[in-house]
């Protein structure tokens, strides 16, 4: 019989909240800012150039230690610690998740087995940012002999989303003389649309896979070799392929030089490994200096994650008040909106984050769960969204919080001092709403009929939760700590819930079934699958 812990759910602190949640289904924003005016200041927390403020929501001091006797209940604090510390807490595949081992500073000490495991790290983290110097200086030549132009990363999921999101959101620290590129899709327009853009003869292909058996990824790679081979002869994969896996053997039996291999340790999960070797084309799009400070900024975020008592806890804070809202209110989703054009990509990598980390409905041990888990992450980029979801936001029947994530910037430029006065705009309209009282002064110079017609329309009920991230710059030490503040606070949640968030057997399962699919559309073979599969497969091989 497998071992159950008792779950969260039958713990009196369980009972304590559900029963507090109704209480506060009454609470307006507005009135809980005018009862006290230092509520920003009780409610929001400041590391470095990152301000994390969360008073704009449904909750009060009693919330928050509710919450936290919650964390403290579920012994969030021992589950950091094991983590910090490289205990297998990825229980279901025997590994550790110790992807903040990769940004540790190189005079620091993690001990595994009495072996401090640093020296590793680094020596391979050297290996890549050498490789970077040289790709980058020209130093590392393609078969021709003339400097690279053009980098291409094939990977998927999490060898793609997180590095190429991080690429996007530095983009002016890049070279301008080499052009770093993403394929991820299978489908060949992903590729064909990238090789329009490049000349093969000068480019560089990273092969990214942490098992080096990702169908998509393979297939893309193998497509890019067969290309790159009619123009060059076979000797030229050595100069042309490099990898980042797990598996060098399979590595090497694509061609790839065993020298331009960089192993990813087994105990970094793929959508945590953005500050791994996993980032090697980000190491080239941006130089040494400017990934050590991205490490250096992530790094900072941890040690705030593994310090700070929880009441001022930035990550522990956003798990807290984002389990509130769905395991409590069971509000659905979770919008992520970055006012920062070079931001587009990142919600894309924080739905992957917290979706396939948290969507799951059974414990770690196996117990069926009867609460609300992960989130459906979803957002897009301000201010262009305010022109497209938010009037759901603003007057639908739905309850969604966000992460509003807003930079500074150049404050004596117009486009920044508008595009962050929207940003802020929104929050307090998404907070504080529009009373009765206010639309019919603006109704004022109407007829009685007239107002009474288009009261209810314009009617902002308010009361809508959002939490604002507040960066002076978005530079590579800050994008480090917003890395690093949603991956803590992704493992805040799984810790509470129960649940084990470096595993993705759904995923896993999906891609058995696309294995076993696959070549039974091109040969006539029975099938045996459910009248909808089967059909489909049919229609499919009668197409030309």
């Amino acid at each position: 019989m497998a071992f159950t812990k008792m779950l969260i759910n039958e713990t009196p602190i369980w009972a304590k909240l559900n029963l507090h949640q109704k209480s506060t289904q009454y609470f307006k924003m507005r009135n809980l800012f005018a009862e006290n005016a230092h509520r920003f200041d009780e409610m929001s927390e400041i590391l470095g150039g990152f301000l994390f403020d969360y008073s704009k929501n449904r909750i009060t001091e009693e919330t928050l230690n509710l919450l936290i006797e919650l964390a403290h209940t579920a012994k969030l604090g021992e589950q950091m610690q094991k983590m910090r510390q490289g205990e297998k807490i990825n229980i279901s595949e025997n590994r550790a998740a110790l992807h903040i081992a990769s940004r540790l500073p190189e005079n620091a000490e993690l001990l595994i087995n009495n072996e401090n495991i640093v020296p590793k790290i680094q020596a391979e983290l050297n290996r890549a940012l050498l490789f970077a110097e040289n790709v980058r200086q020209g130093y590392l030549k393609t078969f021709a002999g003339e400097p690279f132009e053009y980098v291409v990363n094939i990977g998927i999921g999490g060898s793609d989303l997180g590095v190429r999101a991080c690429a996007l959101a530095l983009r002016k620290y890049q070279n301008s003389n080499i052009k770093v590129h993403f394929v991820a899709n299978v489908d060949k327009a992903d590729l064909d649309a990238t090789l329009a853009e490049i000349e093969i003869e000068k480019t560089l292909f990273i092969v990214s896979s942490k098992s080096f058996t990702t169908p998509e990824t393979l297939i893309n790679a193998t497509t890019a070799k067969k290309l790159l081979l009619t123009k060059l002869p076979e000797k030229a994969i050595s100069q042309h392929f490099i990898a980042i896996s797990n598996n060098i053997q399979a590595a090497c039996d694509f061609g790839i030089a065993k020298d331009n291999i960089f192993q990813l340790n087994e105990w970094v999960g793929g959508r945590y490994s953005a500050t791994s070797v996993i980032g090697l084309p980000l190491m080239i799009a941006v130089g040494e200096e400017h990934f050590r400070q991205f490490l250096s900024g992530a790094n900072q975020m941890d040690e705030h994650f593994f310090t700070a008592e929880f009441r001022h806890n930035i990550p522990v804070l956003a798990g807290l008040i984002g389990l509130w809202y769905n395991t409590f209110y069971r509000s659905a989703s979770h919008a992520i909106i970055p006012y920062a054009h070079d931001l587009r990509r990142f919600p894309a990598h924080i739905q992957q984050l917290d979706m396939e980390s948290n969507g799951k409905k059974t414990s770690q041990y196996g117990d069926y769960l009867d609460f609300d888990t992960g989130s459906i992450i979803w957002g897009e980029e301000g201010v262009n969204c305010q022109h497209a979801f938010f009037q759901l936001l603003h007057q639908g029947t739905r309850l969604v919080p966000a992460d509003f994530i807003v930079v500074v910037g150049d404050k004596g430029d117009i486009h920044q001092q508008t595009l962050v006065a929207n940003a802020l705009a929104q929050t307090r309209a998404l907070m504080a709403g529009k009373t009765d009282a206010e639309i019919l002064q603006e109704l004022a110079h109407l007829s009685a009929i007239k107002r009474d017609e288009l009261l209810p329309q314009k009617r902002f009920d308010g009361n809508q939760p959002t939490n604002t991230i507040l960066l002076d710059e978005l530079n590579p030490f800050n994008l480090g700590k917003l890395l690093a503040f949603y991956e803590h606070k992704t493992f805040v949640q799984a810790a509470i819930w129960g649940i084990n968030p470096f595993d993705q057997w759904g995923v896993e399962y999906g891609k058995a079934l696309a294995k076993d699919i696959y070549p039974k559309l091109s040969n006539s073979c029975d099938t045996d699958y459910d009248s909808s599969t089967n059909g489909l497969i049919a229609f499919y091989r009668k197409c030309e």
